[in-house]
């Protein structure tokens, strides 16, 4: 038994089976090839149909985690909801109802003080028995605080080891710039994660004749179809609309640059230094 195995590792792999093999005989293979070497390794697995496309999006992506830092991902302190410990519980309710979040960041009196994260859940025992005054203060979890320089895969690590789901964001100087939670980290493996309180928006509106406003994050598939396009969206190595144009370009887009194809005009109408979020589409 050993001598066979012994002859089949002297010879040289040939075929992704033989390939599979031989990485996974090592446990360490992927410290031991290069991001190239690897991506080269998946795609190879998609053209044998060892794994599929999606397999290999997500593969990628595992692997681009580590160089992307919690600031390129988190929600910017804008846009995040907050309670402060010194509001009267019937507001805070009320926002939780608003909301629909699940945790927030409740801020301390000071500036860029965290006093700690409120779980919805705790909150409801209290509605539940009619008790509508108590001390949020004794409610609060330990916030989990970090750089922005932090690498998102690190993180997600720290949320497993921790079974938490959320980070505050601070810059250099520990101003609160934001927050970051696992589903965001998810997302960037899988894509936009949907709730039942996402709200639902035509991915392509018809603004007047021969104008339409539209989401970078519908699937390329969808919108060819929309427009009767002769493209194949199989033959595209993107799966949506942003995705198309980042490969047609060849660079992030910035805003008013535009694209002609199938007498399509594809304007970027909304984006930032990570991704395509609007466009429009000029049809003849």
């Amino acid at each position: 038994m050993n001598q066979q195995l012994d002859k089949e590792e002297s010879q040289p792999p040939s075929g992704i089976i033989a390939r599979l093999k031989k990485y996974f005989r090592n446990p360490f293979f992927i410290k031991t090839q290069t991001v190239a070497e690897v991506a080269d390794f998946l795609k190879d697995a998609v053209d044998q149909n060892i794994i599929d496309k999606e397999a290999e999006s997500i593969a990628n992506k595992a692997i681009r985690l580590g160089s992307t830092t919690v600031k390129e991902i988190m929600v910017p302190k804008v846009d995040m909801v907050t309670v402060t410990v010194n509001e009267e519980t019937n507001v805070i309710i009320d926002r939780i109802i608003d909301s629909g979040h699940s945790r927030y960041p409740v801020l301390g009196t000071e500036r860029d003080e965290v006093a700690g994260i409120l779980l919805a859940k705790d909150i409801l025992p209290k509605i539940v028995n009619g008790n509508d005054n108590f001390e949020i203060g004794e409610m609060l979890r330990v916030p989990n605080i970090v750089p922005e320089t932090k690498k998102a895969d690190a993180l997600l690590e720290e949320f497993k080891k921790d079974r938490s789901h959320l980070a505050i964001v601070i810059d250099e100087y520990g101003t609160i710039s934001g927050l970051v939670t696992i589903e965001d980290i998810l997302e960037e493996l899988v894509g936009e994660i949907e709730d039942e309180h996402d709200v639902e928006e035509d991915d392509i509106i018809k603004i007047s004749d021969g104008l339409y406003a539209a989401d970078a994050k519908v699937e390329l598939e969808v919108f060819v179809e929309f427009f009767k396009m002769s493209l194949d969206p199989m033959s595209i190595d993107a799966e949506t609309l942003g995705g198309f144009i980042i490969s047609f370009l060849g660079v992030l887009p910035k805003i008013g640059d535009e694209i002609t194809i199938d007498g399509l005009t594809i304007i970027v109408s909304d984006a930032d230094d990570r991704k395509i979020n609007k466009v429009s589409i000029k049809v003849p």
